[in-house]
């Protein structure tokens, strides 16, 4: 399967979405399946892995009610509170909806940089592997040396790393990121997404060339086997189409032999995220 590991739903509310603001303003409508199928028809892709927007157990349903009737949702990302002293039984409770795939939470947003080493959010992190969940690491480069510990300490739970990390594409800042992520990436269980590039560029003015030293890093880093291709569908639409963001990728990796472009358009996907082919 062809896959988009990473893109966005929303039924856009003000309140709920205040994170998209006045710049960001071509996100502020309903993005639903219907509007992703065209993409994916165009790219060749079989569908998607469906990520939480919203932290709330709503989002969650919502997403699954989606991925229940559209058969191109392969798989959902969801949120439950990690930190709550009933976090077993709501796994419980999620571990019934055989699309979902795994949990995020938003730690970019989190004031405390190391809020990843927080001991009730370890111990809901430890219960995950019980029942296959996986785990979207969303950080900022700031957080990376959290993050280098806190993957360290669970080296059977499945993590990806979203958006490369987030380094600043747009300062050109590359040399304190590229050596944690690669520190990061020595922990054979963390993957990594090809995902979330333009948002971290200069939006009205980014040129391919611009990305090149990151996937450098990244490549090498990880490796063919633990990256994925992700759009970042429709926050990418910021800084550019979804047709640009997959070109990026597709440009970059021309040259590879067809079994590594395999595995980075799905093939990891589907085995990290334990995908199912459309019925």
């Amino acid at each position: 399967m062809r896959v988009d590991a990473h893109q966005h739903f929303w039924r856009y509310q003000r309140e709920k979405h205040d994170w998209i603001t006045d710049q960001m303003s071509v996100l502020k409508r309903d993005f639903l399946p219907q509007d992703l199928e065209p993409h994916l028809t165009r790219n060749a892709l079989d569908g998607s892995v469906a990520v939480q927007a919203d932290q709330s157990e709503q989002e969650t349903l919502f997403l699954l009610e989606l991925a229940e009737n559209c058969a191109r949702i392969l798989g959902v990302v969801g949120w439950v509170d990690l930190r709550a002293d009933n976090l077993s039984e709501r796994l419980e409770f999620f571990s019934q909806f055989t699309k979902l795939s795994g949990f995020r939470h938003v730690v970019q947003s989190e004031p405390d940089d190391r809020f990843l080493l927080d001991p009730r959010f370890l111990r809901g992190i430890a219960r995950l592997e019980k029942f296959g969940f996986t785990y979207d690491v969303l950080i900022f480069p700031k957080q990376l040396p959290a993050a280098i510990e806190f993957t360290e300490k669970f080296p059977a739970q499945k993590f990806v790393v979203d958006h490369i990390a987030k380094p600043s594409i747009r300062e050109l800042q590359i040399d304190g990121w590229s050596g944690q992520i690669r520190a990061l990436a020595s922990n054979p269980n963390v993957l990594c997404k090809l995902s979330g590039m333009v948002t971290e560029a200069n939006w009205s003015g980014w040129r391919p060339e611009d990305f090149t030293p990151y996937l450098d890093v990244v490549f090498d880093a990880f490796g063919p086997d633990r990256l994925m291709f992700g759009s970042d569908w429709p926050v990418c639409l910021v800084a550019g189409t979804y047709d640009e963001v997959y070109e990026l990728v597709v440009s970059y990796t021309r040259a590879f032999p067809e079994i590594d472009r395999v595995k980075i358009f799905g093939d990891n996907a589907v085995k990290f995220y334990g995908l199912e082919r459309p019925g």
